[in-house]
């Protein structure tokens, strides 16, 4: 093909998963690359704690596969928040600042994340401002949207 030089590169599986997600949807293959390497990649076994209630805010996650639950203190007991799957994000306000996570986070099985830190969020406004604005929009979107649906009298089904 003459022109092959012209048709965007093959994403890998990981790359797909991050397109995948509302968070980084609108970010071209060259962009994604970018964030992926970024990301640090954890991985967790079934019933152990990725995050607790109380702990200092650092990250965004992106569930790469398995399963996660996101549950918060209810007088003696725990009160299920969340299930997430692959594909889904939870933690999204600590890119925004180091408040307390108000809920724990687990493994609901063996699980695959990919972590966003603040600071890697933070360098990357500044050294490549165009992905950190298209981020950011889409953070801003996702949190409007849990707010609209919140003052709808909608269940919260995320939190963090």
């Amino acid at each position: 093909m003459i022109f092959g030089f012209l048709r965007s590169p093959e994403l890998s599986p990981r790359l797909l998963r991050l397109k995948a997600s509302a968070l980084f949807s609108s970010l071209t293959p060259l962009e994604l690359k970018i964030v992926d390497g970024l990301m640090h990649e954890r991985r967790y076994l079934a019933d152990e704690i990725i995050f607790d209630e109380g702990e200092e805010g650092q990250a965004l996650y992106l569930v790469m596969s398995g399963r996660v639950i996101i549950s918060r203190q209810l007088g003696a007991g725990r009160e299920v928040v969340a299930e997430l799957s692959a594909g889904s994000f939870f933690g999204d306000l600590a890119l925004l600042d180091n408040s307390p996570r108000n809920a724990q986070t687990r493994a609901l099985d063996n699980c695959e994340l990919a972590v966003f830190f603040r600071a890697d969020f933070m360098g990357l406004m500044e050294t490549d401002p165009v992905i950190g604005y298209k981020i950011s929009l889409a953070l801003a979107r996702h949190i409007g949207r849990r707010l609209r649906d919140w003052m709808g009298g909608q269940p919260q089904v995320e939190a963090l």
